[in-house]
């Protein structure tokens, strides 16, 4: 199954009740055995982690990971911190041991913002220095925005940026960064594909609080029935279609959800219309839907 190795596994779901498509919680730790089994099976070998998602790393340490790998994301740096290095330190060496794995494929800073700021050099150094001592493969940076990039990429040397991509939110090609990222050998990881679940939910079930884009969710659906394809498939499909992004990250809360993912990731999609496009943060951006 090409498609398939391109995925990563997204874990919040299994330490917190995430997402606003999610009915049922907290995924129970015996379904997450179950999905990580099936999902290596498949030919998943990448999951996606962060210290901030609740118990997530404990249980997976508990089922066992040693043979994935492993990206996880730091939090913000304490603005009492005065010692960076010992911080980043005593915060990897926590999730190594929860994990109860020697190394980190990734390290990504949850706020890259906090490199540019006062102690960004310091923060920098540490991760390098985790890299040196072998405890990390790559360190980068988990942004929401490309222009993020614009700023940090003349000082800061990223071995990995993971960012969101869909077919609503095509930032990350439209600036240019997709490319600019493969062509500098970093590697590209992209969340959001299905806009947090947004792009799957059937016009009934989406919260009335989106109505306000109506015009393209009616777009929206008729192209869909115009290509005979399915919500999944055309999200899935448009991701797969650049050949730049390495891991695409998808987060399941059910053994099922996989297996509609699974089965979807070889079915090649058209490439959708410009009209399907919103450059609109309050729905683009997840983190401006707190008040809904």
């Amino acid at each position: 199954m090409e498609g398939s190795n391109r995925l990563a596994l997204g874990t919040v779901q299994f330490g917190l009740p995430y997402g606003i498509a999610n009915q049922t919680g907290q995924v129970r730790r015996e379904d997450v055995a179950t999905i990580l089994g099936h999902a290596w099976a498949a030919g998943v070998d990448t999951l996606d982690t962060a210290i901030a998602y609740g118990d997530c790393e404990e249980r997976l340490g508990e089922i066992g990971v040693s043979q994935w790998q492993i990206i996880s994301k730091l939090p913000a740096l304490p603005e009492s911190c005065t010692d960076v290095a010992g911080w980043l330190e005593e915060s990897v060496e926590g999730s190594l041991e929860w994990l109860r794995i020697p190394k980190l494929r990734g390290l990504l800073l949850h706020r890259p913002q906090q490199l540019l700021g006062p102690n960004g050099e310091a923060l920098y150094r540490a991760m390098t220095g985790l890299k040196n001592q072998g405890k990390v493969e790559k360190i980068g940076v988990s942004i929401y925005d490309p222009d993020e990039l614009d700023a940090l990429s003349p000082h800061f040397h990223l071995d990995l940026v993971q960012a969101p991509l869909n077919i609503i939110d095509r930032r990350l090609i439209l600036s240019g960064w997709l490319n600019r990222l493969h062509e500098a050998g970093t590697e590209v990881h992209i969340r959001s594909v299905f806009l947090q679940g947004l792009l799957l939910m059937e016009a009934a079930s989406r919260p009335v609080t989106f109505s306000r884009w109506q015009p393209l969710w009616q777009q929206w659906h008729r192209w869909l029935a115009d290509q005979a394809l399915t919500p999944l498939q055309a999200c899935l499909g448009f991701a797969l279609s650049h050949a730049e992004i390495d891991r695409i990250v998808v987060g399941v809360d059910s053994l099922k959800q996989l297996q509609e993912i699974l089965a979807s990731v070889n079915i090649l999609a058209l490439l959708p219309p410009q009209f399907l496009m919103s450059e609109d943060l309050d729905l683009i951006n997840p983190s401006r839907w707190a008040a809904h």
